[in-house]
């Protein structure tokens, strides 16, 4: 190879991991172990000897496997640590930074930056990825997110590209009976600022009248703060926990933001981020919500000013 093929190849190996970055959040819904499988694929690349690498016609491919292959490993150690974890685990919500007035990510210093805010990576689309075996959430995000043929997909799984497509087809069986038909992105929005409203002003029949009888609220504290360790079931019995929640934290400050891309809010106290709520709304009313407390978690929410 000669040395403009070299570096060509060099330049191609660095530019992949954006997309490693958003293929490894949606295999494990946490920013910190994504850049770790991505930084240990890169490790493994540039371990092998520079002959063996310059044979690799495609190092984006064979990164990509490899990083699919290092988080397959991770999801089948997760549910171990996760018997572990105290209380319910949710993924790392994400923030847009657009919101911060600073335009498109161009550095690669803050992993969160990297990732492309879409569907595929709302909360309620991640919780259903955690229902599905380590091996149809690959084949399923592989495939159905990505677009990676089932050739490329069975290098990763070790299985034969048609026992991929069955664990693909198995994981839409979960997700289309996981999901529930949600309001558009305006009505949503709509929802969340109502809501908001009524926590700000602790009108508990308000609350009650923007939540569905069965929503259910999960909240992950890690341990490491205060929430409830089991979700919270029913309209009224969430409405008259926000309250409370209200009632305990004076100066309490409530902003709209995009979390993970869909419309949600921010609670912030003393100019510190306390929780980050998700939402999934249904003809106009809250089913679901997402509230993440573990500090560990908003690390990427800290970084920047919401202001």
């Amino acid at each position: 190879m000669s040395r403009g093929a070299a570096g060509a190849n060099a330049e191609e190996t660095a530019g992949e991991r954006r997309q490693l970055l958003n293929v490894a959040y949606r295999l494990l819904g946490s920013v910190a172990e994504s850049e770790d499988a991505v930084q240990e694929a890169y490790t493994r690349w540039y371990a092998l000897p520079r002959g063996r690498r310059d044979e690799i016609t495609s190092p984006g491919a064979w990164l990509t496997t490899v990083t699919g292959r290092i988080c397959l490993d991770v999801l089948g150690s997760a549910r171990a640590r996760r018997e572990r974890y105290v209380g319910a685990w949710l993924p790392d919500p994400l923030p847009d930074r657009t919101e911060w007035g600073l335009g498109p990510s161009t550095g690669l210093a803050d992993p969160a930056d990297q990732l492309v805010l879409d569907e595929s990576v709302t909360m309620a689309f991640l919780v259903v990825l955690e229902s599905m075996t380590p091996a149809e959430r690959v084949a399923f995000v592989l495939h159905d997110v990505f677009r990676y043929p089932f050739a490329e997909i069975a290098a990763v799984l070790g299985r034969t590209p048609a026992a991929c497509k069955q664990l693909a087809a198995s994981a839409r069986r979960r997700a289309g009976a996981a999901q529930a038909p949600v309001s558009a992105a305006a009505g949503r929005a709509d929802a969340v600022r109502r809501v908001k409203e009524a926590w700000e002003s602790k009108d508990i029949a308000a609350l009650v009248d923007l939540l569905d009888p069965a929503a259910v609220m999960t909240a992950d504290g890690g341990g490491l703060v205060g929430a409830a360790l089991r979700p919270i079931e029913g309209g009224a019995r969430i409405a008259q926990y926000m309250v409370a929640i209200a009632d305990k934290a004076p100066g309490l400050e409530l902003l709209e933001r995009s979390v993970n891309g869909a419309p949600g809010l921010v609670a912030r106290r003393d100019g510190v981020v306390m929780t980050v709520a998700s939402f999934d709304v249904t003809d106009g009313r809250v089913t679901r919500i997402w509230a993440v407390r573990n500090p560990e978690k908003l690390r990427p929410w800290a970084r920047h000013d919401l202001s």
